[in-house]
């Protein structure tokens, strides 16, 4: 299968830079149920315009593009050997090519492959089939979705919501805490692939394969078939919205798979994907290894998803230069939208970590820090940024309090809100949470005008220290000096129509 390599790559390119027809349709009918002019408006037409980027430059839809996770089927006789070989040659040219982020992390020395290959990484399931052709199916599922899959073991207490029995009104009150507890930090608009049984290794898996499933199809299984109807109306009534910032567009699909238990178990594995839903197929020659269809695309050639190239402005947003003084941020307040120009600073675990005993390499003090694990490649001598969108902040909850009061950092940039420890501490000295768009690396990548340096590019690429120009860089204040968190607001109104699905419901 001389071909195979090439057609591998050309999988893994297309799924992290075009999103699925199914998906796109979807999260276009999320925003024309969004009421105009809010928050999680504008985050949809942000989406709409990067998806739309990410396509015409070929470059990833989202910064983070997770682990790899492919299911294959094969004729009898095919050699998974080779098969397996080429596959991780495409992946290391993908993540050279700047389609993929080097994300493999020896756990034991944190050290980073940079090549996305090492133990267990990426994930490969062969399964035999009777068909004559060969079938790849790819998913690019980031590390903040992932980190918002949760397991239940029922019967269990469920926070707003009471006892979840070992029946499928049980399982229906899972799923709506499950999407519940993700808020913005899953970058909703998501969606869930659930396992009802199996044990605990086999139903995590089973969700995930459900994410495999088209969001438009309709479950065989009647009874599953209801749930998932009912998950879909109702988890779209928690006003959790778009990116956590309220709204009425909180979940695009759930899909439900029921595997046999033990008679002592009995376990509801959620496996929960954001807006940036990546997922593909490519159908193979087993002969050539050359591509026959592919699977998932539909009409996705034709369907521009964005109005306009740019986001309209009203007028409203607030331009500030970095650095900034306490002045300026103790006079912004929750719901503000900024436009940021001038120096930042990204970093992400490592880096806070490390600056916790430590002192910064550049002067932090009015600075913005951006928690962002870019795509970055090198022209000659020059880096630039080929995907920057925002990570997951609440990861920082442990240590960024103390770093905004050590170094006097005015502003952090991340998605999803933070906690009680860090809106604390920017009451104390003054600085504000801004909230960027999840998954929108491209539109983010073109607001970077130049790399201007980069510190410990030893911790790897995600991890390091970029220091970049910017201009224009909108973002919402979500976390004011004040007190004020949206995210907590959000949450706390979240879970008052949570509650309201305590009572038994006959599906």
């Amino acid at each position: 299968m001389e071909q195979f390599k090439e057609s591998m790559l050309s999988l893994v390119t297309e799924t992290s830079t075009n999103l699925p027809a199914d998906v796109r349709r979807a999260i276009k009918d999320a925003a024309k149920r969004e009421n105009k002019g809010t928050q999680s408006d504008l985050a949809l037409q942000t989406v709409a315009i990067n998806i739309d980027m990410a396509v015409t430059g070929c470059a990833p839809i989202c910064q983070d593009t997770g682990m790899p996770t492919f299911e294959i089927k094969t004729p009898v006789g095919v050699n998974q050997i080779a098969m397996k070989k080429q596959i991780l040659e495409a992946i290391v040219e993908a993540t050279k090519q700047g389609k993929l982020r080097p994300n493999t992390v020896d756990s034991l020395t944190g050290k980073n492959s940079g090549n996305n290959l090492g133990e267990g990484a990426p994930v490969l399931h062969f399964e035999q089939w009777e068909e004559s052709d060969i079938e790849v199916k790819l998913i690019l599922k980031g590390g903040g979705c992932e980190n918002k899959n949760i397991q239940y073991s029922l019967p269990t207490e469920l926070p707003n919501l009471g006892r979840a029995d070992r029946t499928l009104d049980g399982v229906r009150k899972c799923l709506l805490h499950a999407v519940w507890q993700a808020q913005g930090q899953g970058c909703s608009v998501g969606a869930i692939g659930v396992s009802v049984g199996g044990d605990r290794a086999s139903g995590y898996h089973y969700a995930k394969q459900q994410l495999f499933r088209e969001l438009d199809d309709i479950n065989p299984n009647q009874e599953l078939a209801k749930l998932e109807a009912y998950i879909l109306e109702n988890a779209n009534k928690l006003g959790i919205g778009m990116m956590g910032f309220g709204g009425q567009a909180t979940l695009i699909g759930c899909k439900i798979g029921s595997y046999h238990r033990l008679p002592a178990s009995f376990f509801v594995s959620v496996a929960y994907d954001c807006w940036a839903y990546r997922r593909l197929g490519v159908v193979i020659d087993p002969a050539t290894g050359k591509i026959k269809r592919w699977l998932y695309k539909g009409d996705t050639p034709t369907m521009k998803m964005a109005e306009a190239e740019h986001l309209p402005l009203t007028g409203r947003e607030i331009r500030l230069t970095t650095p900034l003084s306490e002045t300026q941020v103790r006079g912004l307040k929750v719901g503000d939208v900024l436009l940021l120009n001038g120096m930042m600073h990204m970093g992400r675990d490592v880096l806070h970590h490390h600056l916790m005993t430590h002192d910064s390499p550049v002067n932090l003090d009015g600075g913005v820090i951006y928690h962002c694990g870019p795509v970055s490649l090198k022209r000659g001598d020059k880096w630039f940024m080929n995907a920057a969108g925002p990570t997951t902040s609440i990861r920082e909850e442990p240590y960024q309090g103390e770093i905004i009061k050590k170094f006097k950092a005015r502003a952090i940039i991340g998605k999803g809100g933070m906690g009680g420890k860090t809106l604390a501490a920017m009451k104390e000295v003054g600085a504000v949470y801004l909230s960027a768009i999840g998954g929108a690396a491209q539109y983010y990548a073109k607001c970077i005008e130049e790399v201007e340096g980069v510190d410990f590019l030893e911790f790897g690429v995600p991890e390091a220290m970029w220091h970049v120009r910017v201009k224009d860089f909108l973002v919402i204040v979500t976390m004011d000096s004040h007190g004020n968190s949206l995210h907590a607001d959000v949450e706390k109104a979240s879970a008052a129509e949570l509650a309201k699905f305590a009572q038994p419901v006959a599906l």
